[in-house]
């Protein structure tokens, strides 16, 4: 099985009053077609780890290959595009705009990938029917529960059918109920050609993911799989 995503070396830190090293020397493989969940505590890196692997942040040191090309991060324009083009985010605050509807929301991330405005809306109006909220079309985020709104964010990260998805803590606002449907829709994107990784709290939905990672002193320390 192929590997999607390689890690080599990546590290990171912050420099407040005194310089945080957060990420220590990652070495990491990702494979298509599996499930990573990613644990650890608050203030662990796992945030951090995301925000380099959506080419969102850039790492002190080491290099992110996607599909065997290494990404320049001196390149954020091309860096953009391919965001826009191979990855799906899914937050754990939504991050909804609130003056755009829930078309507008989703069709909008299509936009960005250099669709037009017709393609961008029907896409946008098949994944609203596809998650049961095409009657919520018009409806602003304000207007919607918490997994509606969530719902509306996958279908938004879905939109260019990415080969990444990235979800942090998309579970983690919401009550057990409505946080098992939310994390069954997030499983089912799964396919051959798909990564998937989510970093959590809940070691109930870690354990459904095909590898258990947890960030433990800055380094990824695989738990099964």
């Amino acid at each position: 099985m192929s590997n999607l995503i390689n890690l080599f070396n990546i590290t990171k830190s912050f420099d407040s009053s005194k310089k945080i090293n957060v990420l220590k020397k990652i070495s990491y493989k990702f494979k298509k077609g599996k499930i990573y969940s990613l644990m650890g505590p608050s203030g662990s890196g796992k945030s951090t780890l995301l925000n380099l692997l959506s080419l969102i942040d850039r790492p002190n040191s080491g290099s992110i290959s996607i599909e065997n090309k290494q990404i320049n991060f001196n390149d954020p324009k091309k860096n953009d595009i391919l965001r826009a083009k191979k990855i799906g985010i899914i937050y754990q605050q939504d991050n909804l705009l609130p003056d755009f509807t829930s078309l507008e929301n989703i069709y909008l991330a299509s936009l960005a990938a250099g669709n037009s405005k017709k393609l961008s809306i029907h896409k946008a109006k098949t994944l609203l029917k596809k998650f049961g909220l095409f009657n919520r079309l018009d409806h602003y985020p304000s207007q919607l529960s918490g997994g509606e709104k969530q719902r509306i964010s996958i279908a938004r990260a879905l939109i260019n059918d990415p080969q990444i998805i990235l979800a942090d803590e998309p579970t983690g606002s919401l009550d057990l109920e409505t946080a098992k449907e939310i994390f069954d829709i997030i499983k089912k994107q799964i396919n051959a050609d798909r990564l998937i990784i989510f970093a959590t709290h809940n070691r109930f939905f870690a354990k459904k993911s095909d590898f258990l990672l947890e960030i433990v002193n800055g380094n990824i320390k695989t738990i099964n799989g």
